[in-house]
């Protein structure tokens, strides 16, 4: 492997370690809020698109010239996302942060099997190693809050939901990536799924106007940090990381949404998640130590 081969690797994973910490704070940001998901999830989008819409002025000729089958794929990855940040958003209404994220770490297992049946991905054995060390760890932080009925028991199952939405999205992303560029692919698919959510919110009347400057501020927090900084940033890296990879970050979430809500919402984390999340970071390290070059 050439010394720039390495240099570009070490990018990314850069911005890979940056994508994880901006997406944790999704669940903090959810939880200061008090208004409905889907309107959370909705405005976050469209102010994201805002923030984008200079870029995709200049590079407007790129961003309509797609095949309809293209726009179609779009259509369906945006609904799905949309439908994700519906389920998981909810979730957290109804469980803890740190049971809901680490439902979530059974997307890169979900990618993983997509990947391996639709683009013929490759998994060598230490990758398997280090996805199953990290989703031991990530069972483990939050296995002392969960309960099988009442109302977090609901809140599992959105989690659950939730994450098969973004598995399925991801794969599609990872097929729409080796024709479109992040900014068109990354604008269209955040305005479809904007869309879904406000035709949603019109139907379950939720209001569009109204709401006080601290939940605007929420609105734009999230625009910038847990969806540019986030998942428009793990759309980018598709280029150069299969999807398998991508969603290996979902496996830092715990970690990072966790401590947060310690930090920033009093939420209790024990000794048994500090090292639980010492294990998810040791098999984070293996599966990206062995994971092969793109």
């Amino acid at each position: 492997m050439s010394s720039g081969s390495q240099r570009a690797g070490r990018t990314y994973e850069v911005f890979f370690v940056l994508g994880i910490v901006a997406i944790s704070f999704s669940a903090i940001f959810v939880r200061w809020s008090n208004t409905e998901a889907s309107v959370i999830a909705m405005y976050r989008l469209f102010i994201t698109n805002l923030i984008l819409l200079p870029f995709a002025w200049r590079s407007r000729h790129e961003m309509l010239r797609l095949k309809p089958k293209q726009w179609g794929l779009l259509a369906v990855s945006g609904m799905l996302l949309g439908l994700h940040f519906l389920l998981w958003m909810n979730s957290l209404r109804f469980t803890s942060v740190a049971s809901s994220t680490v439902i979530l770490t059974l997307q890169p297992v979900l990618v993983m099997l997509g990947s391996i049946w639709l683009f013929k991905d490759r998994i060598n054995r230490m990758m398997l190693l280090g996805m199953g060390i990290a989703v031991v760890g990530s069972i483990a932080i939050g296995s002392g809050d969960f309960r099988l009925s009442g109302t977090a028991l609901y809140g599992d199952v959105l989690s659950l939901l939730g994450t098969l939405t973004i598995s399925i999205n991801m794969l599609i992303a990872q097929h729409l990536r080796k024709e479109l560029n992040a900014l068109p692919y990354n604008f269209w698919m955040f305005f479809m799924a904007a869309c879904s959510l406000a035709g949603y919110n019109l139907t379950m009347d939720y209001p569009f106007t109204g709401y006080p400057a601290k939940e605007w501020g929420i609105f734009l927090l999230m625009s910038i940090v847990s969806t540019l900084f986030g998942h428009y940033l793990f759309n980018w890296l598709l280029k150069y990381m299969n999807a398998t990879t991508v969603s290996m970050a979902i496996l830092g979430e715990p970690i990072c949404a966790s401590l947060l809500a310690w930090v920033l919402l009093g939420e209790v984390l024990t000794g048994l998640q500090l090292f639980s999340g010492l294990i998810i970071l040791v098999g984070v390290w293996i599966f990206m130590r062995y994971r092969p070059l793109k």
